[in-house]
């Protein structure tokens, strides 16, 4: 049965050592007044403050702390452990893999200290047991409160509990508590929201809910494919050919956009390329939208947000929904001129008092709205939130006896 961190008596933790799993994977950019990658800065800081709850009770009760993180975009926190420390309100030391071994001398100086990047250790990702053990050493309980990587198997998130007592941190306690009231709640009054470009992962949720919600509001690229599998053609569009078994037969509770923006002067790889990049890869991209019902598209056209009335449509029925659970844009929303759909779905969720998102651009799109506030829950997983919706074991709770 899993154990959480409350569970451990607070006399227990004075001078005692954690090792605590976070999540540090934040996005970042450039700071505008210079292009030094030496000048990074944190884009978005609702994953780092996540965290503050755990880091702060283990602090207060007399704990010393090594966090750990990965980061998939830079190799070392070096530019960034400052603005991490500003964040959380303490002073971080970074920890270099090699300095390891000097963890108590270190621990005289500050009781919280950073271990750079941990993917720096091919080890980590391999899930090896032999890197648990070596970083298991000296100390005393392990805590994980990365919510959002615990749908890898990897050796700071499974393993090392083999080594350590282990409990699960306050943000992992509230991320099962809140994704279970959004699978256990009557499906009457129910709706869930999908959209994004990570279609594979999205069809297991909308297989577990087909019986857990009322209606399924479809968009984004995900809407792409269920277009596709009927036989029209999505030119520039994304999509996910290897999902097509799965969309043959319809279903009633699908709710699909009747009307779509078309963008032309594409390419499917230009399109890739502005997904990751954003609007610095659109040169020579013809960005104005038309608006347009469904249909088949030519080979330099794609579709980059929902139209009008499907937006019109989709908020009316997420305003007469008791719980909405919302996952993902649903256009080209990192684009100004095609994040009108997002904006208006974000900001009908965030009208209903029982609601729930979570996913890295839907996070974004909020933010920017200033919305976050207004939201039931926000989750910090993106494929973990995704995985734990399906009705997946995630293996970093596994590995805590969460599912016993």
């Amino acid at each position: 049965m899993i154990k959480f961190l409350g569970s451990i008596p607070k006399e227990s933790l004075v001078g005692k050592k954690v090792l605590l799993r976070v999540d540090f994977n934040v996005p970042i950019k450039q700071r505008q007044e210079t292009r030094d990658k030496r000048q990074l800065k944190i884009a978005s800081d609702f994953k780092a403050k996540a965290q503050k709850e755990t880091i702060n009770y283990l602090l207060e009760n007399g704990a010393k702390i090594l966090l750990v993180s990965h980061h998939d975009h830079l190799e070392s926190f070096l530019p960034i452990v400052e603005e991490v420390g500003t964040i959380l309100g303490q002073i971080i030391s970074l920890v270099s893999h090699a300095e390891f071994s000097s963890m108590d001398l270190l621990f005289q100086t500050s009781p919280i200290l950073f271990l750079d990047n941990i993917r720096q250790d091919p080890r980590e990702e391999k899930n090896d047991e032999g890197l648990a053990l070596s970083l298991s050493k000296g100390f005393d309980f392990f805590v994980n409160d990365a919510f959002a990587v615990s749908h890898r198997n990897h050796a700071l998130v499974t393993s090392i509990t083999k080594f350590l007592p282990s409990y699960a941190g306050f943000l992992v306690k509230k991320e099962t508590e809140n994704l279970n009231l959004a699978i256990e709640a009557p499906a009457k009054g129910k709706v869930l929201v999908l959209g994004g470009a990570k279609i594979s992962t999205k069809l297991p949720v909308i297989q577990n809910f087909l019986d857990k919600a009322e209606k399924i509001l479809i968009g984004g690229a995900l809407a792409n494919d269920f277009w596709q599998a009927q036989g029209l053609q999505m030119g520039a569009s994304l999509v996910d050919d290897a999902v097509f078994p799965q969309l043959r037969n319809g279903v009633s509770k699908l709710v699909l956009p009747t009307d779509i923006l078309i963008s032309k002067g594409w390419t499917l790889e230009k399109m890739k390329e502005v997904v990751v990049q954003g609007s610095t890869a659109l040169a020579n991209v013809k960005v104005e939208p038309c608006q347009s019902e469904m249909r088949n598209l030519k080979a330099d056209e794609a579709i980059v947000d929902i139209g009008p009335q499907s937006a019109k449509d989709f908020a009316e029925i997420i305003q007469q929904a008791k719980m909405v659970i919302w996952n993902g844009p649903f256009g080209l929303s990192e684009l100004g001129k095609f994040a009108r759909g997002t904006s208006i779905i974000a900001k009908a969720v965030s009208d209903v008092p029982r609601s729930i998102i979570g996913g890295g651009d839907t996070i974004t799109v909020a933010a920017k709205l200033n919305l976050l506030d207004k939201f039931g829950y926000v989750s910090t997983g993106g494929g973990a939130m995704l995985e734990f919706l399906a009705g997946n074991r995630l293996p970093g709770l596994e590995a805590l006896g969460y599912y016993e």
